[in-house]
């Protein structure tokens, strides 16, 4: 078929996450290593609105949705590079732990970058990543 594997949305929603955190300026696994704080999966969701091809350039647009010193909410979009066309929306409800998967509360220091502040939007405005529509077997 030449379709891509359903599951590889969640890896562009993923690696749409990771260039987002950078975006706001820090790094994910930095969070981890020195605040001890994980960012761990608590529900998804993806809405499939058009295939994408194998070697289709795609570009995710990710952004946070929502976001509490408890949990993050981070919102995705899907298009094709070409033409623009919508190919899936997606969301991804996070729960903050410890390195002992409790849950915890997400440091001060992190909170502007979240969002969670009194004034302001913070960083989660919205971030882009490009790559190819490739990798796992033809839906």
């Amino acid at each position: 078929m030449g379709v891509v594997y359903y599951s590889n949305h969640y890896v562009w929603m993923e690696v749409g996450r990771v260039d987002l955190c950078k975006a706001c300026g820090f790094n994910y696994r930095d969070m981890e290593r020195d605040d001890g704080v994980l960012l761990a999966v608590a529900a998804s969701e993806c809405r499939y609105l058009y295939p994408a091809r194998f070697d289709d350039e795609v570009i995710v647009k990710t952004w946070i949705a929502d976001a509490s010193p408890r949990l993050a909410v981070f919102s995705y979009e899907m298009r094709l590079a070409e033409s623009d066309r919508p190919l899936a929306t997606g969301t991804t409800r996070h729960v903050f732990l410890s390195r002992d998967f409790r849950p915890t509360r997400l440091p001060a220091k992190y909170h502007a970058m979240f969002g969670i502040r009194p004034r302001g939007a913070g960083c989660g405005a919205g971030n882009s990543a490009r790559g190819p529509a490739s990798a796992g077997p033809a839906a």
